[in-house]
């Protein structure tokens, strides 16, 4: 039985399985507006036509977009206090899991961090505790950099243990974190629109007006930012490409894969295949059964995503497969 959707929800659709704006343009240069005048000619009723045509259309489109890879649920782990982001430390076998266990705005010092077996069992719940509302980590060599509202922590990537703390002043809602291949720290701030830059542990602002930025990821000298619904990319001279836009929801976390295509989550339950050309593909929908899926982490190497789901309190591991 087909879903009904009234004109708006049919064209917002329809859009979006369409994924660069050049696509968007031509079809409706080449599509609706001749049709539409067709449809006057004939003097058909617009709005039952159109619905007519855009139910078609999204369902021949969807069967395109989606029919080249899917996700295939491998484990769900036990219960874990509002996970929030995963980082896989795949040479050690397993995952660190921010966990925010209280208000995601919050200073209550609830939260912490998990380590997970990559076969979803839990091995430590508690291994370091007494942050905030920790979010998207790195790593760097024996260092692990925790994004903690409007500080970065950086935690002995062994033992747990608190080395320091290093303020980013202005900051209101630090959310991920990037390290490239120096040691070089990036960290996004949702509220604010702002990306840090860590040096020497000294914090100072790095790139402004960056809406809604979000997920991070460094790739060579390139610095890969979710801003809004769009995948944009940053080079040393702060030069701003866009890689991908048309996301249905705000885009949270971003991850490679090995063939230079991408894996991004919405926080809402919205997980895509992003290809290096900007194209997108829904590969998961969990929001009506309010799943979040928040920020990602990815073996590049097996092709598996672990998602955090929040406030379904789990992380899920899913994998990655072409159609």
């Amino acid at each position: 039985m087909m879903r009904r959707f009234c004109l708006p929800q049919l064209f917002a659709r329809l859009l979006t399985s369409l994924s660069t704006t050049n696509q968007k343009n031509l079809f409706l240069k080449n599509t609706v507006e001749p049709l539409l005048c067709l449809a006057v000619k004939l003097k058909l009723n617009i709005l039952t036509f159109m619905k007519k045509l855009f139910s078609l259309l999204l369902f021949a489109s969807s069967l395109q977009v989606q029919a080249q890879h899917h996700l295939v649920k491998l484990w769900e782990s036990d219960s874990l206090s509002v996970p929030e982001s995963v980082l896989p430390s795949l040479k050690n076998n397993f995952l660190y899991v921010s966990l925010i266990d209280g208000v995601p705005n919050s200073a209550d010092g609830k939260g912490g961090v998990a380590k997970v077996g990559l076969d979803g069992k839990i091995l430590d719940a508690s291994w370091a505790t007494g942050l905030n509302a920790p979010k998207g980590m790195g790593l760097f060599n024996s260092q692990l950099y925790i994004a903690d509202l409007t500080e970065v922590v950086v935690l002995n990537a062994v033992t747990g243990k608190l080395e320091t703390r290093i303020p980013a002043a202005g900051s209101v809602f630090l959310n991920d974190i990037a390290v490239d291949s120096k040691g070089v720290v990036y960290v996004s701030d949702t509220r604010v629109g702002k990306v840090y830059r860590i040096e020497k542990n000294q914090a100072e602002v790095w790139l402004e007006n960056i809406s809604d930025a979000n997920g991070l990821k460094v790739i060579g000298k390139d610095l890969y930012i979710l801003s809004g619904t769009k995948l944009i990319k940053v080079n040393s001279k702060k030069e701003v490409t866009t890689v991908a836009e048309g996301f249905a929801k705000n885009g949270d976390g971003v991850e490679p894969l090995k063939n230079g295509d991408f894996i991004v989550s919405c926080w809402s339950g919205l997980v895509y295949y992003v290809s290096k050309k900007g194209n997108i593909e829904l590969l998961l929908d969990t929001q009506e059964s309010k799943i979040n899926t928040a920020d990602i982490g990815v073996d590049s190497e097996k092709n598996i995503v672990y998602i955090p789901t929040f406030n379904h309190n789990s992380i899920i591991a899913y994998q990655l497969k072409n159609k």
